[in-house]
């Protein structure tokens, strides 16, 4: 997929940020890799692949052997200079090298298999930082993180063959149900999660169901369903409309908050190729 020339514009909007902190790619001089959000280095390649560039391209190619550059031996990614290591950060990694084509790299194999190691006992991701404390709530995986490892694992040898992915997969569609803030984080089902965002950066509705459509074990799932009819109520004309967009991305084309977004409309027809539906 080449950029569409009506998004050239959006890409050199992006492509303006890259010095924004203090070193090339999005990056700190100290390699923090998530900093700066949405123009983090993590957001920007994932803005970029979004609008049509390939990652064959020299500029995603060197951002990709950053983000390998603070690849551990153990499997993890370093990417803050200092403080824990902690999984959420390894699966964004994990998820963007494979959205890449790195997937059977064996770096990112070894990754892939220490998320599958850690796994918490209700089969998601749990970090152990209690920001807003300890209850009940927290022993809980976090049902974000989750999800970005299982898009990770979508591109694997593991999709729809590993049973303790199935677990990953039931702890979120039971996260349908229950609605709570859960997890140390606190991820709930609520206002902000039902509206739809785009491009995907947070724990939403619109990502939910984009991610659990290539899991067999979702696909049928009343659950499931019942996400995918809500984010359908919400389309015009057979199109993704944005419902939510961080400000500072209010002026790129692509994700105009309150128009249907084509991108967004190309990422929902994924969806029912998944679950071998057609228009």
């Amino acid at each position: 997929m080449a950029v569409e020339k009506q998004y050239i514009p959006d890409v050199e909007a992006i492509l303006s940020h890259r010095h924004d902190n203090g070193a090339d790619l999005w990056a700190t001089p100290d390699k923090r890799l998530l900093k700066g959000a949405p123009f983090s280095t993590l957001e920007s390649v994932l803005f970029l692949l979004e609008l049509g560039v390939e990652s064959s391209n020299p500029l995603l190619r060197e951002a990709a052997e950053l983000f390998f550059s603070t690849w551990q031996e153990d499997g993890r990614f370093k990417l803050y200079p200092k403080g824990a290591m902690y999984p959420c950060h390894t699966a964004h990694a994990a998820d963007l090298l494979c959205r890449m084509g790195y997937a059977s790299d064996p770096r990112i194999e070894k990754t892939l298999q220490y998320l599958l190691d850690i796994r918490y006992t209700d089969g998601g991701l749990r970090c152990n930082k209690f920001s807003f404390g300890r209850g009940p709530e927290t022993e809980h995986s976090n049902p974000y993180p989750t999800l970005i490892a299982l898009d990770a694992f979508r591109f694997s040898r593991y999709l729809n063959r590993e049973p303790s992915l199935d677990r990953a997969v039931e702890f979120l569609l039971d996260h349908w149900t229950t609605r709570k803030p859960i997890g140390p984080c606190l991820y709930g089902i609520g206002t902000l999660f039902m509206q739809v965002e785009y491009p995907f950066r947070n724990y939403n509705l619109f990502l939910y169901v984009y991610v659990l459509s290539f899991y067999d074990r979702a696909k049928g799932d009343k659950r499931f369903l019942e996400a995918l009819k809500m984010l359908e109520s919400k389309m015009v004309n057979g199109q993704i409309v944005v419902e939510r967009v961080v400000p500072k991305l209010a002026g790129l084309s692509f994700c105009k908050k309150g128009e249907p977004s084509a991108l967004a409309t190309k990422r929902y027809h994924e969806i029912l190729e998944n679950l071998g539906r057609s228009e």
